[in-house]
């Protein structure tokens, strides 16, 4: 198939980009380079710079675009708090955009990036896609916002669309992996603590949990990019849905850490200070549906992930 992919050029875009060319389907990949970062990207994808505010400039119905996995998006929960004008256009305004043009070439099937935030702080552990999503963020309520207007546009159009929540994404794949300026994730700020031997600032060791320490559910960045190319094959037309893609299982903080020190060999040196606001205790989902739905299953383990993320820094 042809297929679009948009922050191609991105951590996960730059993987799915490079199983969807294994799979054998042709790739045309759009990415502003917002990050300030060359594209690393397989030699066969059509790559082209443009933000998706101007995608009708990007892509024609000459492309023949046979479905969309639309990864492009600011992801800080943070900045979104204090600038959320800079995330209602470009998460909300901009993907109405990319709906609009969808439709003048012809293509009505979506895969798009959805979150976990748009769950806010759960009632249950495990969370499942039935909850219902009470975000703690503007982040995540322009994610949700984006999933509505999706499953309204399968409504109203017929179109074909599946939103995948992730959880924690880490590791790498090959040549492809992090590389957030600024980074803001535990895995690759452990790891460039240990290379440079600086310490790790963990925020609150006071939690509800076995260790005291957060609990999050990670899955490997090739997992997911695995679910992106299954769900391509399960979009329905008429139909939207939300798919949860996590392992199930919960990682405490010192878990990682312990991964970190037993790949690295190396001892973390910790600082612990106090909490931040708004972390919930445990984050960890049901991963049932994408198992029953896509036929999906996560392979790689934690240890796993921090060794190929260990690995692509190197």
């Amino acid at each position: 198939m042809n297929i679009l992919v948009t922050g191609a050029a991105g951590y996960i875009g730059s993987v799915v980009c490079a199983k969807l060319v294994e799979a054998g389907h042709h790739v045309i990949g759009i990415d502003n380079l917002g990050s300030g970062l060359d594209p690393i990207l397989p030699p066969e994808v059509d790559f082209r710079h443009g933000s998706i505010e101007n995608i009708g400039k990007l892509i024609s119905d000459k492309d023949n675009v046979d479905g969309v996995i639309h990864l492009a998006g600011l992801i800080q929960v943070g900045e979104s708090m204090k600038q959320p004008e800079k995330y209602w256009q470009t998460n909300t305004s901009w993907h109405i955009g990319i709906a609009d043009r969808n439709a003048k070439i012809g293509c009505h099937k979506i895969v798009f990036s959805s979150t976990a935030a748009c769950y806010g702080t759960p009632e249950r552990t495990p969370i499942e896609e039935s909850d219902i999503p009470h975000p703690d963020s503007v982040y995540g309520w322009t994610k949700l916002a984006v999933d509505q207007m999706l499953a309204s546009y399968a409504d109203a159009y017929g179109w074909a669309a599946l939103s995948l929540r992730y959880f924690n994404v880490a590791g790498a794949y090959g040549r492809y992996g992090e590389r957030h300026q600024p980074e803001t994730h535990i895995i690759p700020l452990a790891l460039e603590a240990i290379a440079h031997h600086t310490a790790f600032t963990l925020f609150g060791n006071d939690y509800a949990t076995p260790d005291g320490t957060n609990v999050r559910d990670y899955l490997h960045v090739a997992d997911l990019a695995d679910a992106h190319i299954l769900a391509l094959d399960h979009l329905k037309t008429g139909q939207h849905d939300i798919v949860n893609l996590s392992t199930g299982l919960g990682s405490s903080n010192y878990d990682i850490f312990k991964a970190i020190e037993t790949v690295t060999g190396q001892k973390l040196d910790i600082d612990i200070q106090a909490r931040r606001a708004g972390d919930p205790a445990i984050l960890v989902a049901s991963n049932a549906k994408a198992k029953q739905l896509l036929g999906w299953q996560p392979k790689y383990t934690l240890e796993d992930m921090v060794r190929d993320a260990w690995k692509f820094k190197a």
